[in-house]
C-alpha cells in the first residue's frame, strides 16, 4: 500500500530516511577534514615537480596565485551553500541563477567528469609513489587500489569519512617532515631569487597549481549529508581553503629550497627527494606517506562525483537511476559503482599531466558559470543565511575566466 504524501512530508520533517534521502551524519571537523583532505591529497604530493618545471624557483608564488584564483570563488560557494544545501550543488546554483536546465545538466556532468578525471590523476600519481617501494606492475596497483576504495565509498559516508579523516591526518604530518626536512636540508644551488618574475611562466605554473586547489567546491555537493548545513557548509568551505593554502606556500618553498629545480621536475616522486635530501634515510616510508595522501584524494573524489550523479539523478529523469541511496549503506551505490570503474581505466590509461590540465579546465568554466549565477540569484533575491558582497562574485568571474583563458592557449 503506497504511503500518503503527509506521512512522505513528516518523515522528511522529522529527518527519517523515504528510501531516497541521505544520511545527515556530518558535522563540522568531518567535513572540513575532508576539504583539505581532497585537497591535500589531489595536488601537493604529486605537482610539486610539475608546477616547478613551469615556475621554477616562483612555485610559492604561482601557489598563492592560484589560491587567489580559488578564494573569491570559495565566498560565491559559501553563499550558494546556505541558499541551496543539496548535492549537485553547481548545477542547482546554474539551474537557479539562469533557469535553463540544460546548462545546468551540463555543468552538473562536467564537475562529475572533473572529480572523475581527478580521482584518476590523483590515483596514477599514488601508485607512482607505491611502485617506488613495493615491486608491483603499476596496472594492476591501480586497480586493486581503485577498487578497494570504491567499496569503502560505497559501504557509507560516515565510514568513508572516517577513513578519509585518518588519511588526512597522516598526509598533513607527512607534509611537515616535509617542511621540516625542506628547511634543514643544504640549499640547493637553484635557490637564488631572480630579478624579474617569469609571469607567463607563473601563469600558466598557477593554472596547474589549481588542481592542487580542488576540493572546496566538492564540500557543497555533500550538502544533504551535513547536519546543520546553512551553518556548518560556509565554515568548512572557507576553513579548508586557508589550511591547504598555507600549507602549500611552506612546502613549495621547501621543495624548491632543498632539491634542484630540473630534479623535482623530472620526479614522478618529488617530495621524496625533499626528505632525501635531508636524510639519506626513509625515503621509502614517506613514499608510503604520500601514496596515503593519494588514497584520500581518490576516495573523497569519488564520494564526491557520485553524489552529484545522485543529486542529477533527482532533476533529470534521464539520470533517475542514480538517485537512489542503498537502504542499508545510505549511499549512491550505483553511481559510486559506475565511477570507480571509470576513475581505474582512466588511471590506466591517462598521464598525470594530461588528466590535471582537464579537470583544471572544467572547474575553471563551472567557476565563471556559478559566480556570474550568484550575480543573477543576488539581484533577484538579496537575503541569504550567509552573504558575500556582490564584488566577490564579479572577482571570481575575472580571475576565474582570467586563468581558463590561460588554461585553453595551454592546451591549444
Amino acid at each position: 500500500m503506497r504511503r500518503g504524501c503527509a506521512d512522505e512530508y513528516l518523515d522528511q520533517k522529522e529527518g527519517r530516511s523515504v528510501g531516497e534521502d541521505l544520511k545527515r551524519r556530518i558535522g563540522l571537523g568531518l567535513l572540513t577534514a575532508y576539504g583539505v583532505g581532497v585537497m591535500v591529497g589531489a595536488g601537493i604530493y604529486v605537482l610539486v615537480g610539475a608546477v616547478a618545471d613551469q615556475a621554477g624557483i616562483w612555485s610559492p608564488l604561482a601557489f598563492m596565485v592560484a589560491g587567489a584564483i580559488a578564494a573569491p570563488t570559495a565566498l560565491s560557494y559559501s553563499e550558494f551553500s546556505t541558499r541551496i544545501p543539496e548535492a549537485a550543488g553547481e548545477a542547482a546554483y546554474v539551474a537557479r541563477g539562469f533557469d535553463i536546465p540544460l546548462i545546468a545538466l551540463i555543468v552538473g556532468l562536467a564537475i562529475v567528469m572533473a572529480g572523475t578525471v581527478s580521482a584518476a590523476a590523483v590515483l596514477r600519481g599514488g601508485v607512482g609513489y607505491l611502485t617506488s617501494v613495493l615491486d608491483v606492475p603499476g596496472a594492476w596497483a591501480i586497480i586493486a587500489v581503485g577498487a578497494a576504495l570504491t567499496l569503502v565509498a560505497i559501504l557509507g559516508v560516515l565510514e568513508s569519512m572516517a577513513l578519509a579523516a585518518v588519511f588526512t591526518v597522516i598526509e598533513l604530518a607527512g607534509l611537515g617532515l616535509v617542511v621540516w626536512a625542506g628547511f634543514g636540508a643544504e640549499a640547493s644551488s637553484d635557490f637564488t631569487i631572480p630579478d624579474v618574475p617569469v609571469w607567463s611562466g607563473i601563469g600558466a605554473a598557477a593554472v596547474l597549481a589549481f588542481f592542487a586547489f580542488i576540493g572546496f567546491e566538492d564540500i557543497v555537493n555533500m550538502a544533504e549529508e551535513v547536519e546543520n548545513p546553512t551553518r556548518t557548509m560556509p565554515r568548512a568551505i572557507l576553513l579548508s581553503l586557508l589550511i591547504t593554502s598555507v600549507i602549500y606556500a611552506l612546502v613549495s618553498f621547501a621543495a624548491i629550497r632543498a632539491v634542484p629545480l630540473e630534479e623535482l621536475a623530472a620526479s614522478e616522486r618529488p617530495l621524496v627527494l625533499v626528505w632525501e635530501a635531508h636524510s639519506a634515510r626513509g625515503g621509502s616510508y614517506f613514499a608510503l606517506i604520500a601514496v596515503v595522501a593519494a588514497l584520500n584524494g581518490v576516495l573523497a573524489q569519488i564520494v564526491m562525483a557520485s553524489r552529484v550523479l545522485f543529486g542529477l539523478g533527482k532533476r533529470y529523469g534521464i539520470l533517475r537511476p542514480f538517485h537512489h541511496a542503498h537502504p542499508r549503506f545510505g549511499t549512491p551505490v550505483l553511481a559510486t559503482a559506475l565511477l570507480g570503474g571509470i576513475v581505474i581505466f582512466a588511471a590506466v590509461n591517462l598521464p598525470i599531466a594530461s588528466l590535471a590540465e582537464m579537470t583544471s579546465t572544467l572547474l575553471l568554466a563551472v567557476f565563471v558559470l556559478v559566480n556570474l549565477a550568484l550575480i543573477a540569484v543576488k539581484r533577484a533575491e538579496p537575503d541569504a543565511p550567509f552573504r558575500v558582497p556582490t564584488y566577490v562574485p564579479v572577482l571570481g568571474v575575472i580571475l576565474a575566466g582570467a586563468a581558463l583563458i590561460v588554461s585553453l592557449w595551454g592546451m591549444g
